[in-house]
């Protein structure tokens, strides 16, 4: 299971962001909060830095998504 998700985690985090329409930002959002909390129970277990490095570079993609998701603020 580690590998599975080592290796969807992976392929997630290059997959490029470019023309996604919002239900697709929607849904890698979802997708990354679900990848994220999997390797987050691995790694409470194991304490692999390599998870918590993983898992740092999936948050910045997700927190990217959201920030488009939600848009500028109107001044």
């Amino acid at each position: 299971m580690t590998k599975e998700l080592m290796q969807s985690a992976l392929e997630f985090e290059n997959r490029t962001l470019s023309h996604m329409s919002t239900s697709d930002r929607v849904a890698a959002s979802r997708e990354a909060k679900k990848l994220i909390l999997a390797i987050n129970e691995i790694y409470k277990k194991t304490k692999d830095s390599n998870l918590m490095d993983l898992m740092k570079r999936l948050t910045v993609k997700k927190r990217k998504i959201e920030k488009r998701l939600k848009g500028n603020p109107l001044a």
